[in-house]
């Protein structure tokens, strides 16, 4: 009974422990926001930020697989190269160590119950008393998975303290070290957390059911077992994302190889040279450093690396979507900063089709460079303009398809957001729409022999060359975006509606018009202010926050 007692203790400590993770995940994780990101983006400049910005993120959101994941996420959707995903994922195996030392230096140094109980309490209030307030209930997260991280190990510890008690456990230490590292292998590819493979490690260490040279070994094989997690996470993504897991694997088996095989020499290193006396401090000296060897010997070689990381897989995606195609929905904030980035694109190209439709040079929208060698690799400049419309639709259908898929895993503000993406996508589609329908009468004004019909095009391909440059400026260039902007162009839009459709009205009493040119001028008429409208409505719910986006929707749609 006793012995069953301490298995079932072994197991709560480490539901507890996993627990406790995800709750100090989830909490710097939201309580950041989108700024891990934004980091991690400006600084993969070179090798070395990118080294120290993936320590510094995983040291402090204490999770490896996750900022994997999220640089898996980017890489294949271009926004960093191989070479600097591959320099991030070094640094987060580094930074995923400073939770072994909290443990080691923590937990097996205190009273626990004096660090979690008081958290645990305070946390409780806080998620009572503030459920509400985002900033409040994620402090109490992090309040309770920091609690609860003393306590699964304090479980843990006593089930190792109370199997010592029952098993001898001498005769394991004669077994071949290659046990021990499958061992640290399997429990980390089961449990899917290096954090738990060296949480139990350092119980079994401290209760003396293993010494420092087997925790050691297990904790190395639990080096290879954390990546099986970015391996799943690249199965069915481009070739991008697949190279980046067959690097980071091929990292760590080759760490692991040349570690295993120095085993000896590093020990001495840790306890003879550095003087480290203490097995639980030594043992998670030996994680970090081994971490940092594999950054010494791989960093200087990641470009080659990088190169010969591309002969492998072949680009395969038939996708029209950039971005959200490589977004997995189980890191929700990655995922929705990769729709936005797909709405963005969405956009751009929506008006690229409408300006080239209409005539009017799009050179400047090309060169955008965000979206530029996207759109060459897609061959979607050398499109015809039914092609053109229909990657378009299936552009459309894909992000909405994502869009019905990602929608139940967000709330509050996310949620709020997405619904705001996904509108911009819907509002620009209708402009393509209405654009598209008035086709044919673009070029029955523009080949018009008729002075009247004629000049009428002129004049709106004039208003509308100017209206997409205000788009393009407030898309791209100004981080600024103001209510009073959008709401003048929008008045702008209104008032050349009503003007040419007055002026034509005028001119047409004194100038011979058959009736079906009449009809054909005031369909295009409408047709072009609902567009530039919808277009108007789609750049105002990609900029503009909640409120103000909803405050915007108060104006009078139509002054007919």
């Amino acid at each position: 009974m006793e012995i069953l007692n301490s298995i079932l203790k072994l197991a709560a400590g480490i539901g507890l422990f996993l627990y406790s993770m995800y709750l100090l995940e989830e909490s710097l994780k939201n309580l950041s926001g989108r700024n891990f990101k934004l980091f991690l983006q400006r600084s993969t400049k070179n090798k070395i930020a990118a080294v120290a910005s993936g320590t510094l993120v995983t040291g402090i959101l204490q999770s490896s697989s996750m900022v994997s994941l999220m640089v898996l996420a980017f890489v294949g959707a271009g926004v960093f190269t191989m070479k600097n995903a591959l320099a991030i994922i070094l640094g987060a195996n580094l930074g995923t160590t400073l939770a072994s030392w909290l443990v080691a230096t923590l937990g097996f140094k205190l009273n626990l119950e004096i660090v979690a109980y008081p958290a645990l309490c305070i946390g409780g209030v806080l998620l009572i008393l503030f459920r509400n307030r985002k900033i409040a209930k994620y402090s109490s997260y992090f309040l309770f998975g920091f609690g609860l991280l003393f306590i699964s190990i304090s479980f843990m510890k006593a089930a190792m303290e109370a199997q010592v008690k029952n098993f001898d456990f001498s005769e394991y230490a004669y077994m071949p070290q290659i046990i021990f590292l499958l061992i640290g292998f399997i429990i980390t590819l089961i449990i899917q957390s290096s954090s738990v493979t060296m949480a139990l490690t350092l119980s079994a260490l401290h209760a003396g059911v293993i010494g420092f040279p087997m925790a050691a070994v297990i904790v190395l094989g639990s080096e290879t077992g954390t990546t099986i997690k970015i391996v799943v996470g690249a199965i069915g993504g481009n070739a991008s994302k697949k190279r980046v897991a067959l690097g980071n694997l091929l990292f760590n088996l080759l760490l692991t190889a040349i570690v295993f095989m120095m085993l000896k020499p590093i020990l001495v290193l840790i306890t003879d040279i550095l003087s480290i006396r203490d097995p639980l401090i030594s043992l998670v000296a030996f994680s970090s450093l081994i971490n940092f060897m594999s950054i010494v010997l791989f960093l200087p070689f990641l470009e080659r690396f990088a190169k010969f990381l591309e002969r492998f897989f072949k680009d395969t995606d038939a996708s029209a979507a950039a971005f959200i195609g490589h977004a997995t929905i189980a890191e929700p904030e990655t995922a929705l900063d990769l729709f936005r980035r797909e709405t963005e694109y969405f956009i751009h190209n929506s008006m690229y089709f409408n300006l080239e439709l209409f005539g009017i040079k799009t050179k400047s929208f090309q060169e955008h460079s965000d979206f530029r060698k996207i759109n060459e690799k897609r061959n979607f400049h050398s499109k015809i303009p039914e092609e053109k419309y229909e990657f378009l639709k299936q552009l459309q259908g894909e992000l909405q398809a994502f869009y019905l898929a990602f929608r139940v895993k967000l709330e509050g503000e996310q949620n709020s957001e997405l619904n705001q993406l996904i509108s911009a996508v819907r509002s620009s589609m209708h402009s393509v729409k209405s654009m598209k329908d008035i086709g044919t009468n673009i070029i029955n004004l523009k080949q018009s022999s008729k002075n009247i019909k004629y000049n009428f095009f002129i004049h709106h391909k004039k208003e509308t060359e100017k209206l997409y440059h205000q788009f393009n400026t407030l898309l791209f260039h100004d981080e600024k975006t103001r209510f009073e902007v959008l709401r003048q162009i929008f008045d702008s839009i209104q008032n050349n509606y009503s003007s040419a459709l007055n002026g034509f009205y005028i001119e047409a009493q004194h100038a011979p018009i058959e009736d079906i040119d009449i009809t054909t001028i005031i369909n295009f008429n409408r047709e072009l202010f609902t567009s530039n409208k919808a277009m108007l409505m789609a750049i105002k719910d990609f900029l503009l926050e909640e409120k103000l986006a909803e405050d915007f929707n108060e104006l009078p749609v139509y002054k007919t």
